[in-house]
C-alpha cells in the first residue's frame, strides 16, 4: 500500500495500521501485453482466429467453383460443411479437455495449430487426386474429402480451445485476468469482423500471385505461422504437474461435472454463457430475416448485420478491459443480462429498420460481451490447474451445444411465431438466465450459530 509521506526515520514511532482488505491493484491492457508470454499466446491466436474465419470462406468458394451446379442454391452444400465442423465440437469437446490436462499446453497449442495447417495445403492435392473420380452416394469424391478435412480441422480445435483458454491461467497473474479476457474475447471478434469482411478479396488476391493453390497458401499458412508463433511461449508447466499419464476419460470427465456440480460460481458462470451464447447464436440466424425485410439491404448482405453484433461485442469486451475491474464479475454479468434484454426488445419493434436496428443489434453485442468476458474469468479464477481441462473442455461441449441448437430452432420458430415474438423470446431469456445465475453465485451470507 503506498503511503503519503515517506515513513520516518526514527523507530519511536508507531507503524500506521494496514487495511484489513487492501484494494487489489487495477491492471489494464497495457501491463497485460507487457507481458511477453501472453504476447506470444496473443499473436498466435490472431493468425489462428483468422484462419478458422477465412477457412469457411475458403470452403465456400471451393464449392462454388468446383461442385456447385449454374441455378444450384449453395446452402445444401454448406449446410453439409457447417454439420462437419459442428459434431466434432459435440463428440471431443469434453475429451479433449481430459487429455489437455495431461500434456504440455503449448505443444498442443503448437500441433494442433501445424496439423490444420497441413491439412488446408492438402486440399488442392486432394481436388486434383479425385477430380476423375466417380461421385459416391450422388456427391463427388472431391467434396466428401473436403468434408472429411472439415471434420479433422474440427476435431483439432477442440484441442486447440480448452489449451488456450488453460495457458492464459498459466502465464496471467489472477489480478490481469480480466484484461486477458477482454484482449481474447475482442480478438475473435475482431477475427470474425475481419474475416467475414475481407476474406474474399484476400482470397481471390491470393490467387492472383499463386495460381490454383492461393487461397489454400493463405488459410493453411496463418494456421502453421500461429504454431511457430507459439514455439515462443513458456506456461512454465513441468512433468511433475502435467498429471498422471494414465487417463481414465469418461471417469475424469465425471470428476469435471462433479466439480461443476459443487462449484456455485463457476456453474453460474457456465450457465450464463451458455444462455448468452445460445441467444447470439439465435440472433445469427435471425439476422438473415431482418436483412430480408429491411429495404435498405439486400438479404444476401446480412453478414452486415453480424459485423455490427461483432463490433459490439468487442467494445463491449474493451470497456471490461478498461473499467470492469471496479465490479464485480457477477454484477457485471447481471448488468450485461439486463442490458441484452433492454436492446433485444427495442429491436423487436425496430427489427424492419436499418439504422435503429444496427444501434439494437451493436448495442445487445456490448452488453453480450459484458456477460461473456466476467464469466468465463470467473471460470478460470475459480478452477484449480488440475481440473482446468476437465472444466475447459465441457465448457467448450456444452458452448458447441449452446451454439448449434439455436440455429436449427430459431429459423423454425420464427417461420411458425414471427420474428418479433422470437426476439422478444430472447429478450425474456436474456433477463431471466441473468437474474437466475446472479441469484445462484451471489456470496452466502455467514450461517449464525
Amino acid at each position: 500500500m503506498t503511503h503519503l509521506f515517506d515513513p520516518p526515520t526514527t523507530t519511536d514511532l508507531p507503524e500506521l495500521p494496514k487495511s484489513p482488505n487492501p484494494e487489489p491493484p487495477q491492471e489494464d491492457v497495457g501491463s497485460v501485453l507487457a507481458n511477453p508470454n501472453f504476447l506470444s499466446l496473443w499473436c498466435g491466436q490472431i493468425f489462428s482466429q483468422i484462419a478458422d474465419k477465412v477457412y469457411l470462406v475458403l470452403i465456400i468458394a471451393i464449392i462454388s467453383a468446383q461442385f456447385q451446379s449454374e441455378g444450384e442454391r449453395i446452402s445444401g452444400w454448406v449446410s453439409s460443411v457447417m454439420v462437419a465442423f459442428t459434431i466434432p465440437a459435440i463428440l471431443f469437446g469434453s475429451i479433449a479437455g481430459v487429455y489437455v490436462d495431461r500434456w504440455s499446453k503449448k505443444w498442443v497449442l503448437v500441433v494442433s495449430n501445424w496439423l490444420r495447417g497441413i491439412l488446408v495445403m492438402s486440399v488442392p492435392l486432394l481436388l486434383w487426386l479425385t477430380k476423375d473420380m466417380e461421385p459416391i452416394w450422388g456427391s463427388p469424391v472431391g467434396f466428401w474429402g473436403i468434408l472429411a478435412i472439415t471434420f479433422l480441422v474440427s476435431t483439432f480445435t477442440q484441442f486447440f480451445t480448452p489449451a488456450e483458454q488453460s495457458a492464459i491461467t498459466l502465464i496471467v497473474e489472477k489480478p490481469k485476468l480480466l484484461s486477458a479476457n477482454s484482449i481474447y474475447t475482442t480478438t475473435i471478434m475482431a477475427a470474425m469482423i475481419l474475416g467475414f469482411a475481407i476474406g474474399e478479396p484476400l482470397l481471390a488476391f491470393a490467387d492472383t500471385l499463386i495460381k490454383q493453390v492461393g487461397k489454400e497458401v493463405v488459410v493453411g499458412g496463418s494456421y502453421l505461422i500461429a504454431g511457430m508463433i507459439l514455439l515462443l511461449l513458456k506456461t512454465g508447466e513441468t512433468p511433475a504437474n502435467l498429471g498422471s499419464h494414465e487417463t481414465h476419460v469418461w471417469s475424469d470427465i465425471k470428476d469435471g461435472l462433479r466439480y461443476l456440480r459443487d462449484n456455485q460460481q463457476v456453474k453460474a458462470a457456465l450457465l450464463q454463457l451458455v444462455s448468452t451464447f445460445s441467444i447470439v447464436a439465435a440472433l445469427t440466424v435471425l439476422v438473415v430475416r431482418m436483412a430480408e425485410i429491411m429495404p435498405e439491404i439486400k438479404a444476401e448482405q446480412f453478414g452486415f448485420l453480424l459485423a455490427d453484433a461483432s463490433a459490439g461485442m468487442a467494445i463491449g469486451a474493451t470497456i471490461i478491459g478498461k473499467f470492469g475491474q471496479k465490479i464485480s464479475r457477477q454484477k457485471l454479468a447481471l448488468i450485461g443480462s439486463i442490458g441484452m434484454s433492454i436492446f433485444l426488445a427495442g429491436l423487436a419493434f425496430l427489427c424492419d429498420h436499418l439504422g435503429p436496428g444496427l444501434v439494437m443489434i451493436a448495442c445487445v453485442g456490448v452488453f453480450a460481451g459484458m456477460c461473456v468476458i466476467p464469466m468465463q474469468t470467473v471460470i478460470q479464477e475459480e478452477t484449480p490447474e488440475e481440473m482446468r481441462g476437465k472444466v475447459f473442455g465441457l465448457q467448450n461441449n456444452a458452448i458447441n451445444i449452446a451454439l448449434s441448437l439455436p440455429l436449427a430452432l430459431a429459423g423454425i420458430a420464427e417461420s411458425y411465431v414471427g420474428l418479433e415474438v422470437v426476439i422478444l423470446g430472447l429478450s425474456s431469456i436474456a433477463l431471466l438466465s441473468g437474474i437466475f445465475t446472479w441469484y445462484i453465485a451471489r456470496p452466502q451470507a455467514p450461517t449464525k450459530i
